[in-house]
Order: C-alpha cells, then sequence, then structure tokens
C-alpha cells in the first residue's frame, strides 16, 4: 500500500504503508487512518514531534560505542543489507515529509494524505 501525502506548498511525497503509518504516529495522528489532514495550524506541533524523533534517533545512535557500530555493519552486510538492501533510518525516510511540512508551514498551507 502507498501512501500519497499533499500539499500546494510543494511536490506530492509518496511512501509505503508501513513507513508512512509510522510517521503519521509521530506527528500525532492515527496511523491506521486512510486519509487525513495536517491544518496549518497544526504543523508546528507535528514538525516539532517529527523533529524530535529524529533528533532522538540521531542522539541514540550517538551513545553506541565504536565496536557496537561495527558489529551492526559487520551483522547488516551478513544479512546481506548492503547498498539498496540497507536499512534507512528515520532522518533519511522523514526527509521529504518534512520538507513538505516546513514548506506548507511557510506557505499556511495544510498537508493532506489519503485523498
Amino acid at each position: 500500500m502507498l501512501v500519497t501525502f499533499k500539499s500546494q506548498a510543494g511536490a506530492d511525497v509518496i511512501m509505503f504503508g508501513d513507513a508512512a503509518r509510522h510517521l503519521l504516529t509521530v506527528l500525532g495522528k492515527d496511523g491506521d487512518d486512510a486519509k487525513g489532514i495536517i491544518t496549518a495550524e497544526q504543523l508546528p506541533d507535528a514538525i516539532a514531534h517529527l523533529q524530535t524523533a529524529i533528533d532522538a534517533e540521531r542522539a541514540h545512535q550517538g551513545t553506541k560505542s565504536a565496536a557496537e557500530r561495527e558489529a551492526e555493519e559487520n551483522a547488516a552486510r551478513e544479512a546481506g543489507q548492503v547498498g539498496m538492501a540497507a536499512s534507512v533510518n528515520l532522518a533519511q525516510r522523514a526527509w521529504p515529509l518534512l520538507d513538505l511540512l516546513q514548506r506548507a508551514r511557510t506557505d499556511g498551507v495544510s498537508v493532506v494524505w489519503g485523498v
């Protein structure tokens, strides 16, 4: 399943359902809603929630020792999770949506999905 986020502020952002549901939950929305809206008034809080989640993940990654990071990289390599199969972190996955949310806030317009 694909979820398309739309706004007059920028290009559509298309995500796979699982990733979109997770990000909607982070934004404070019900990830199971097939369609919805983030109003212009809700955008500052939604952006703050998403940025906080990204910062928390980065902080968590930063607390890992070099040995832990190397062990994770080796395990991913052994599992074939390299190149296009490598895992994607929250910041990478959320960036297009975060950019759309920020543009929408600047323009004072809403972001919708599933419509």
